[in-house]
């Protein structure tokens, strides 16, 4: 009778809990609502209760929000349900719905996963500057090759202007040499025909 019993309460149980799983939006709900607590607490604790802590503790709401209504998956159990995020390649669990309850992750996991996606963000943005400057810095050195490219082009260019200059002279040179000489040749048969 007592195996009867025992039996029949763990199905009255697993029916129980088979009815009463929450839903994806009361998973969304009770995490906000975590959120909403976490947020508050390090705003007061860090920035003071101003207009700039509601204004910062209203983005990261939101952007958890919106973070949490495109990456959250719901694990059904059927007689409970889980809820995961993957976070950096990893799924991260962070609710169990249970007898129409949901049992959120801690404020220390919160913390921890805030500060993890805070930091992947910054080492994006620092990859990103670091991809902006070596961008930069690239450009400039190519701008420098090519002014000195043309630098060594316009030398070029004078030296063989110059080079060009000083045929050019040699060659008067050379052809007022011979006019003299040929002038010199004419007066001196002058000189023997006379």
């Amino acid at each position: 009778m007592k195996k009867l019993l025992v039996v029949i309460i763990v199905l009255l149980v697993a029916i129980l809990m088979a009815l009463t799983v929450p839903d994806k939006q009361k998973h969304k709900d009770a995490m906000m609502e975590a959120v909403n607590e976490y947020v508050a607490e390090e705003s007061v604790d860090k920035l003071g209760d101003n207009i700039l802590a509601k204004l910062g503790k209203s983005v990261v709401v939101k952007t958890v929000e919106t973070a949490l209504n495109s990456k959250l998956k719901v694990n059904d159990y059927y007689l409970f349900n889980t809820t995961h995020v993957r976070l950096n390649g990893k799924d991260q669990m962070l609710s169990v719905g249970l007898f129409g309850h949901v049992f959120t992750f801690d404020k220390e996991m919160l913390r921890d996963k805030l500060n993890e996606a805070l930091n992947a963000k910054e080492e994006a943005a620092s990859e990103k500057k670091a991809a902006k400057e070596s961008a930069k810095e690239l450009k400039r050195l190519q701008k420098e090759q090519k002014k000195r490219e043309k630098e060594l082009e316009k030398e070029q260019k004078k030296r063989e202007k110059e080079a060009a200059k000083e045929a050019k002279r040699q060659a008067k040179e050379a052809e007022r040499r011979a006019k003299e000489a040929e002038k010199e040749a004419k007066r001196r048969a002058k000189e023997l025909m006379n």
